[in-house]
């Protein structure tokens, strides 16, 4: 019986808004206005806040590193730099290399992603970070 499921888990609400809280005073401290999007393990926004002087295109770009994230279980920039426009123009978009897109993961068990965008890569990544901490979600390493 047990071949015919999985153990899952689900980000709850109050998860949510703590990773954006951690965002957000992350960004602050670095004196860089960010866009910070997190999906659930299938893509689903489940909370997206642009802060004041964030670029709002980078909403699209922290969308399409949350979702990456949670699609390959992996940092955004898993996506090998050979495949990365071909990947980006057969999904319009949707997948994306950059740096800033990790996946939240319990006990190895995926729950979603995180996105976030408007800086430097490495201070997108440090954002992301920040808000997985905030959580207790397990670390991921670079990839």
């Amino acid at each position: 019986m047990s071949s015919f499921f999985e153990p899952s888990a689900l980000l709850t609400d109050k998860g949510v808004l703590v990773m954006l809280q951690a965002a957000i005073d992350t960004a602050s401290g670095m004196g860089q206005p960010q866009c910070i999007v997190i999906v659930d393990q299938s893509g689903v926004v489940l909370g997206s806040f642009r802060m004041k002087g964030a670029r709002f295109l980078s909403l699209k770009s922290a969308l399409a590193k949350a979702r990456t994230a949670a699609s390959i279980n992996a940092p955004s920039t898993a996506i090998p730099e050979h495949a990365r426009v071909l990947i980006s123009g057969a999904t319009q978009g949707e997948v994306t290399g950059l740096k800033g897109g990790l996946p939240i993961r319990f006990g190895g068990v995926l729950v979603g992603g995180v996105g976030i965008g408007s800086g430097s890569g490495d201070q997108d990544e440090e954002v992301a970070r920040a808000a997985l901490d905030a959580i207790g979600a397990d670390p991921v390493s670079s990839g």
